[in-house]
Order: structure tokens, then sequence, then C-alpha cells
């Protein structure tokens, strides 16, 4: 058992990613912990050491054999169990210890996946991938750097955007997973999932904005305490709870979904939300916040061919708006439902979101596509399933769409 205190930005789950636990160890040695919403700086927890994998050998295995199954290097297997990789190293019924597997992805889980993990992730990836071109297109009301990854040469523009609101960053990762997938597989000239990224590359540019809302998922993942520029007033607009995990807006209460100059007027008097709230309360004006405003102005900058905006959950795909779409737009639709399983929904009585804006302001084909079922935050035993959704929706415009 060693001792441990907790930092900013700690949470149990990250705590538990980097040690090698899982989140129930640590909450099982800390009951506490999983009774309130967030850990504070200076709480001391108590670790459990990691426990070991273990292996009978199975007839016909050897040390090679056993270190593919698991995904793990030969020689970090042999560290463990000297002599394995021998002729009579690895008899049957001998027990293995295993060692834990090298994520063999730049974008993985580890734990909540918020803004400082956003930023060292592209930070791999741009080493790993020259190729990509990375910009910020702004910042978030606290600051927060909001950055854009960019890749392919083709004339046509594809703009997408991830974690618009704050308890839906699972969305996050997704796009950045893609973004990954999609330049490893251009870079070793393969195809990915029957599709050719070759082709992707020479046809098209996507404009990627993995997380739109920094400030609001922060607050999600990581609580708020005294001495936060708007601690008060979040406090206050929360009612009094102590736990944001259900929170949408961005940091000064603003909903981002409801920010875009698309019939603006209508969806905030619909919504009825008369100031900063935990959702629904579209500002005091469209585009009022930094956030929202430098989507619009990329948008502007360049102009789209389509546009994409990731939100969770349901497992839909919103595709019209008041008729401004374009005829192609409910074809693409159902391309996209059938790549990844989802719904091809026809929506009414909504304003205001990106998606809206982008189909109202350009006449091109926009989508929301709310990733995933359940309750916000979706659970992180759900991101491979969700990247892989994320991935094929987005490689059925790329090849599809002409």
């Amino acid at each position: 058992m060693q001792q441990y205190i907790a930092r900013r930005g700690d949470t149990v789950s990250r705590i538990a990613a980097r040690h090698g636990l899982t989140p129930e160890h640590v909450i099982q040695g800390n009951p506490w912990a999983g009774r309130q919403p967030y850990l504070v700086p200076g709480q001391i927890l108590f670790l459990p050491s990691a426990p070991r994998k273990r292996y009978a050998v199975q007839p016909g295995d050897d040390a090679w054999s056993i270190a593919a199954w698991f995904g793990v290097d030969v020689n970090e297997l042999e560290k463990l169990n000297p002599g394995v990789g021998s002729a009579y190293g690895c008899t049957p019924g001998k027990v293995l210890v295993i060692p834990p597997a090298a994520p063999h992805k730049v974008v993985h889980l580890r734990g909540e996946y918020g803004p400082a993990e956003v930023a060292a992730d592209i930070v791999r990836l741009l080493d790993q991938y020259p190729f990509l071109q990375h910009e910020t297109i702004g910042s978030s009301v606290l600051g927060k750097p909001l950055h854009l990854l960019r890749i392919g040469s083709g004339p046509r523009q594809l703009h997408v955007n991830a974690a618009l609101h704050a308890n839906e960053w699972l969305t996050s990762p997704c796009l950045l997973s893609f973004v990954e997938q999609y330049a490893a597989a251009y870079a070793q000239g393969k195809d990915w999932n029957g599709h050719n990224p070759g082709s992707w590359h020479s046809n098209w540019t996507v404009w990627a904005v993995p997380m739109a809302n920094p400030d609001g998922v922060e607050l999600v993942q990581e609580g708020v305490l005294p001495g936060h520029p708007y601690y008060e007033e979040l406090m206050a607009w929360n009612g009094g709870r102590r736990s944001f995990r259900h929170w949408k807006a961005n940091i000064r209460g603003v909903d981002l979904g409801d920010q875009f100059p698309a019939h603006w007027e209508e969806e905030q008097a619909r919504r009825g939300v008369p100031g900063p709230a935990p959702r629904d309360y579209s500002g005091t004006a469209a585009l009022s916040e930094p956030e929202a405003a430098a989507l619009a102005q990329l948008a502007e900058r360049v102009p789209g061919d389509a546009a994409v905006s990731l939100h969770s959950q349901g497992g839909e795909i919103y595709w019209n708006y008041r008729g401004y779409e374009p005829p192609e737009s409910r074809a693409l639709a159902a391309q996209l439902a059938a790549a990844s399983g989802y719904r091809a929904v026809e929506l009414t009585g909504s304003d205001a979101g990106y998606k809206d804006w982008f189909i109202q302001r350009f006449r091109k084909p926009g989508f929301t596509v709310e990733l995933g079922v359940g309750k916000n935050p979706l659970p992180l035993a759900d991101f491979e399933d969700m990247a892989l959704e994320t991935g094929l929706i987005l490689a059925s415009i790329l090849s599809n769409f002409k």
C-alpha cells in the first residue's frame, strides 16, 4: 500500500490509470473517494500495488505467441519470467506473469480526457505525422487554446468539431482517434476499413476542432474550488451543487449549442432560460461566446463543403434544417446511418446549433451526430465503439460525397 497526495487535475480515474489500477481498486482502498463528487488537492489516498495479470501456459504456446496474444513485448515478458524464451521455459501449466501492454496508439484514455490530454496528444501526433498541420483558432473564456488539426491537401473542405457541450467530452478523443487512424493509414499506404485514405488526402482537407469547450470540460471533470475566477457564480448557477457532471454550458453558463445565428431569437424564446445555467441559456446574443465565435470565424475563413458536429448521446444523425439543406443531404445522411448503425433523423423545433447555422449560411450538408447511447458523461468503456462509429461516419463523407 502506497500513499498518494491528490494534486490539481487529479481524478480517481486518472490516478488509477497512472498506477496501473482500476477506479474500483482506488475506491476500495479509499471508500470516501466514491462518495464525494471530486478529489480535493491535498487529500491523501492509499493505493494498493498494481495487480499482476497471470497466464497458465497451454500446449503449443511459446513466449512469442503469448506476447503477441497479450500485446506485450517479448523482452518485457522475459524480464518478469526469466528463461521463458528458452526451450524449457514455457512448459504447459507453468504460470507466467504478464506485463502491462504498452499503448499502441497515441490517442487512448488515461482516465478522463480533458484539455491537457488534448494538448499532449496533439504534440505526439504532430511528432509522429509531420504532414498534420496545427493551429489555434482562438481561446476560451479562461484563455485555453482552441486547437485545430488539419489533414489532407484536397480542394474540398470538411469541418468537424467535438465537445461543444461540456459533459459530452468523450467525443474529443473519438475525433482525435479518427485523425490518428487516418494519418497512420495514409502514412503506410494502407486502406482503413475498406476506404482509401490516399484518395481522401487528395480530394479533401479535414479541419478538426477536437475540444470546442475546454473550460466546460474541465469543470465537468474536476469541479471548481474557491479561488476560481467564476467560483461564486458557478456555485449559484449550479444551485449550490458541488457536482458539475451534468453541465453542458461554457464557463459563463452559456450553452454553446444554442449560440449560432440561425433563428437564434426563436431558440432563445423557446428555451426560456433567462440567465446563466448548466444548459439551454442562449447568451446575450448570437456568437457572444469566444468558443462559438471561433468556430464560425473558421467556417467563414474556409467555407466548407460539409460539416459535422459531434455530440452525445442517442445514436442519431440530424441532417436537415428548416428546408435550407441541399437536396443531397437526405441521401448522404442515409449513407452515414448505414455505415454507423445510427438512425438518420429529420429534426424540427430546434435552432441556433452549429449544424443549423452551417446549413443556413452555406447551403451545404451539415450533420449533428449523437454518438453512443446512455447518460452523459458516457462511460470510458464506450470509447472504442464510439471512436469506430465516428470514423465510419466521417469516412463515409470523405469516400461517398461527390
